[in-house]
């Protein structure tokens, strides 16, 4: 498992200080700070969970090499906004879910497999339509 996860760590972190975005019609290239690749790839990764609900906002991205962070924020019916920011942290031992005012704990089964997949997701997403490259191969798309 430690090294699927550090894979998939370095296939999606790579060296984004240098990529070139291809950014919407009528626009040219031009280079984006890791700020704001890292922006653009939480936006691919807000879908991965499905649609976002009206009124809600959500970010999924990994923030450095052993990090990842799902974001939701939105208002609840009695018009309270809310929010929530679960860290998933890569260790040796597996992967330490760290959120506010819970106990640390880490993930298994069922939640240790959604993770997984919504990390392959975010990869395979973030590469085509942040990076322009094949998930597969890592080339750049023609």
């Amino acid at each position: 498992m430690k090294q699927i996860l550090q894979k998939i760590n370095k296939l999606v972190v790579g060296d984004p200080s240098s990529v070139a975005f291809k950014l919407p019609k009528n626009r040219q290239l031009k280079q984006l700070t890791e700020r704001e690749l890292l922006r653009l790839e939480s936006q691919v990764g807000s879908a991965v969970f499905g649609p976002v609900p009206q009124g809600h906002r959500r970010e999924f991205f990994c923030f450095d090499e052993r990090t990842w962070i799902w974001y939701e924020e939105w208002t609840d019916e009695k018009g309270i906004r809310r929010e929530t920011t679960t860290r998933y942290e890569v260790h040796d031992k597996g992967i330490l879910k760290v959120q506010e005012g819970a106990r640390y704990n880490y993930i298994e089964g069922k939640e240790l497999e959604n993770l997984m997949l919504a990390t392959r997701v975010y990869y395979e997403k973030v590469a085509r339509e942040v990076y322009s490259r094949d998930p597969q191969t890592g080339k750049k798309f023609a």
